[in-house]
């Protein structure tokens, strides 16, 4: 595997598997890699002739520099990970390499970036949206690989790839979790022994939530009770939990005001003063 380090290597690597006509995979990331991350890169290796794995974390996503400052980071353990698995090119470039000078690039990503995360952290979509099309115009890849934890930016991604035009697949990938049911994070190492522990109370709860809904419960009512069982739990507190159209991101207060891919219920709930999200499909 050969870590590159600036975007004139990259676009030399890039131009030379386009000319052989080989496929490329892309899985961008934010480092502090875990076995989620793994699931990506090897369904990456098994779909494309070349994969590159982006190591970056990028400042114009964050809008709290605490989480920024605090955003593990753990090159060396990343590469040894990469390597291990058959990735041929990492792409870990300073904030330098990346931004030369201010992005200054505004996105119109519409209604499927204005609620849930993108109301509770202004900017932060336009920066993902900033980041993802650079290296999305860097590595040209006939496919990149998002994990569904993140279940809204991908929705915000596509309207990205809409917006700019870009020819490629986005493959989303099935949330990883702990065998405690802890959907995998960069930032669970961040918890402590105790909100560790209580930390697994999130997905069990929506799970829950789906008897709910079997019981005969609108989305609305399944929503409230959610929201009050995760708040009921000492050491959470749910910022918002929405149940939306699974490709508008649209709240719905009926199951039948989902469209063909049916709801989704997203969550983000403090744990310890650890920022975590999740969701579950309806």
């Amino acid at each position: 595997m050969e870590i590159i380090r600036t975007k004139q290597r990259l676009a030399d690597v890039v131009d030379d598997a386009r000319r052989q006509g080989r496929s490329i995979g892309l899985v961008p990331t934010m480092g502090a890699l875990h076995a989620g991350h793994r699931s990506l890169v090897e369904r990456a290796r098994k779909e494309n002739d070349v994969v590159i794995v982006s190591v970056f974390v990028n400042p114009t996503q964050f809008n709290n520099p605490d989480d920024l400052r605090t955003y593990p980071r753990t090159e060396e353990a990343d590469a040894a990970m990469l390597e291990a698995c058959g990735v041929d090119y990492a792409f870990i470039p300073s904030v330098e390499e990346v931004y030369p000078e201010p992005d200054t690039r505004v996105f119109d990503l519409g209604p499927v970036a204005e609620v849930m995360e993108g109301a509770m952290r202004p900017g932060h979509f336009n920066g993902v949206a900033q980041i993802v099309s650079k290296l999305f115009a860097l590595t040209k890849p006939t496919r990149a690989y998002f994990g569904e934890k993140d279940f809204q930016q991908i929705a915000v991604i596509r309207r990205m790839v809409e917006l700019e035009g870009f020819d490629l697949e986005i493959v989303p990938c099935p949330i990883v979790r702990e065998a405690d049911g802890l959907a995998l994070s960069s930032r669970n190492v961040r918890l402590s022994p105790e909100a560790r522990a209580i930390a697994p109370k999130i997905h069990y709860i929506l799970e829950l939530s789906r008897d709910l809904k079997a019981a005969g419960k609108q989305a609305a009512e399944v929503q409230q009770a959610t929201l009050d069982a995760i708040n009921d739990v000492e050491g959470l507190e749910a910022e918002y939990y929405q149940i939306v159209d699974a490709a508008t991101m649209q709240p719905i207060s009926r199951w039948e005001d989902a469209g063909e891919l049916g709801a989704a219920g997203c969550v983000t709930v403090f744990c310890g003063g650890v920022r975590l999200i999740d969701n579950i499909r309806y």
